[in-house]
């Protein structure tokens, strides 16, 4: 028997990695699909409640799926902002206390994507 290795199959410390190099464009490329994808689930979620605005401002009947679909998803979103805002205006209500969360998730999406493409 001439196997030197204590442990065949094991990597020893002296011995240099077969792993090959990574390249700083290969990271730069990770890096910036994840931005790119912080950024859309942002928009994703901002869209939706400025859907929902946009629906309930027009009038659109809540018993249709697609709207309940959407009024749902927008709740779901806004959970955390739902009657920070209470007017007597239904519909300065639902813009305000849904608009907030748009906003902060386009602001705070776009604010993680701007800091992960920057390094």
């Amino acid at each position: 028997m001439s196997n030197p290795d204590p442990m065949s199959g094991y990597q020893s410390y002296d011995q240099p990695s077969t792993r090959p190099p990574r390249h700083p464009q290969q990271d730069r490329t990770v890096t910036r699909r994840a931005a790119l994808a912080v950024q859309t689930v942002a928009d994703i979620a901002a869209c939706f409640l400025g859907l929902w605005i946009l629906l309930h401002l027009l009038g659109a009947n809540e018993a249709n799926v697609f709207v309940e679909f959407v009024h749902g998803t927008a709740d779901r979103l806004a959970w955390w902002s739902q009657d920070v805002f209470t007017v007597d205006t239904e519909g300065l209500r639902v813009l305000l206390n849904y608009g907030l969360p748009a906003l902060l998730y386009v602001l705070v999406g776009h604010g993680i994507a701007a800091r992960l493409n920057r390094e």
